[in-house]
C-alpha cells in the first residue's frame, strides 16, 4: 500500500519495517492485538529510554498498519484509536552561522577528494536538497550550462531548484569526468552511498576546525532554510525549495523570521534608539 498508494521511499519503506517488526517481536499476534496489548508496548519503550520521537514514531507506524488492516476487512477496529501520543517538544532545527558555512566550503578545496566535494556542498548549500536527492543526481542533470535542476523528493515528487553560480561552477568541470552518476562511489557504476558521503564531510568538517558532530548533510539543508529566510525569503517560496508536501513542516524555521523581526523593530522603530 505504501509503494502503491503513496509512493514512499526506500528509506520510509525501511522505517516502517523496523518499526512494525519491533512492534511484532513483543506484542504476540500483532495483528489479533488490543489496545491493551499496544499500550503496554509503548510503556515498555519509555521504560528502555526510547526518546518521546521515537515512540511518536511507532505508534505513528501501528497506526497506519492498523488502519490498513481495517480497510482491507482483515479487522474490524482499530486498537490506536484511542492511543495517545507522547508528548514531543518543539526542537528548533541545528544550523551552522555563514561564517561558518564559507570554513566548509574553504576547507572542501584542500581535501583529497576536492572537486567531488567542493561540487557537492555548494550543491547542498545553493538548494537545501536532502543527502539522498544529491546522491541520486545523474550526470545528465548537469549537462550544458544547467541553471536548474529537476529533483525527484519524497514519495516520487519533482519540483525544480534553482542553481547558484558558485554551484555551477564548482560542478561544471567535475561532472564531466563523472560516470553514469554525478557523485560516484569507488565503483563508478554506482552512486556514492550516504555513509561514504557523511565519512568525507566528517573529514571535511575536521579541516574547516569545526565539530564534526555539527555538521551533517541535513544541517546544511536547515542552513540553507535558516539562511534564506534571515535574508528575506518567504515560507512558501522555501517550502516548494526544500519539497516540504505541508508549510507546516516549513513552520519549524520561523524561529529565523522572529530574530529578524525584532532586529527590525530595534533598528527602524522611532522609540528603540530611545529606549536603548
Amino acid at each position: 500500500m505504501l509503494v502503491a498508494e503513496r509512493g514512499a521511499a526506500r528509506n520510509t519503506l525501511l522505517a516502517y519495517r523496523a518499526d512494525l517488526e519491533d512492534c511484532a517481536a513483543s506484542v504476540r499476534n500483532l495483528a489479533a492485538a488490543d489496545a491493551q496489548d499496544l499500550r503496554r508496548y509503548l510503556a515498555g519503550l519509555g521504560a528502555q529510554g526510547l526518546s518521546p520521537r521515537t515512540q511518536a514514531r511507532r505508534l505513528s507506524a501501528m497506526k497506519q498498519f492498523y488502519v490498513f488492516l481495517l480497510r482491507e476487512g482483515v479487522r474490524a477496529d482499530d486498537p490506536t484509536r484511542l492511543l495517545d501520543a507522547p508528548r514531543i517538544g518543539q526542537s528548533l532545527p541545528k544550523y551552522l552561522s555563514e561564517a561558518e558555512v564559507d570554513s566548509l566550503l574553504e576547507a572542501a578545496k584542500a581535501h583529497p577528494r576536492a572537486a567531488l566535494m567542493n561540487a557537492a556542498l555548494e550543491i547542498l548549500y545553493a538548494t537545501g536538497l536532502r543527502v539522498s536527492e544529491l546522491l541520486a543526481l545523474p550526470r545528465q542533470a548537469l549537462a550544458g550550462d544547467a541553471a536548474l535542476l529537476l529533483i525527484r523528493g519524497k514519495g516520487g515528487k519533482e519540483r525544480i531548484v534553482p542553481l547558484s553560480e558558485a554551484a555551477r561552477q564548482a560542478s561544471a568541470s567535475f561532472a564531466a569526468t563523472t560516470g553514469r552518476w554525478l557523485f560516484a562511489g569507488r565503483d563508478p557504476q554506482h552512486a556514492l552511498t550516504r555513509q561514504g558521503f557523511a565519512l568525507l564531510l566528517k573529514q571535511v568538517a575536521l579541516a574547516a576546525g569545526l565539530n564534526p558532530a555539527r555538521v551533517s548533510p541535513h544541517v546544511l539543508r536547515h542552513s540553507f532554510a535558516s539562511h534564506m529566510l534571515a535574508r528575506g525569503a518567504d515560507l512558501r517560496s522555501l517550502q516548494m525549495l526544500l519539497g516540504h508536501a505541508d508549510i507546516a513542516t516549513t513552520q519549524i524555521y520561523t524561529h529565523v523570521l522572529a530574530e529578524r523581526l525584532q532586529r527590525l523593530v530595534e533598528a527602524h522603530h522611532p522609540l528603540a534608539s530611545n529606549r536603548g
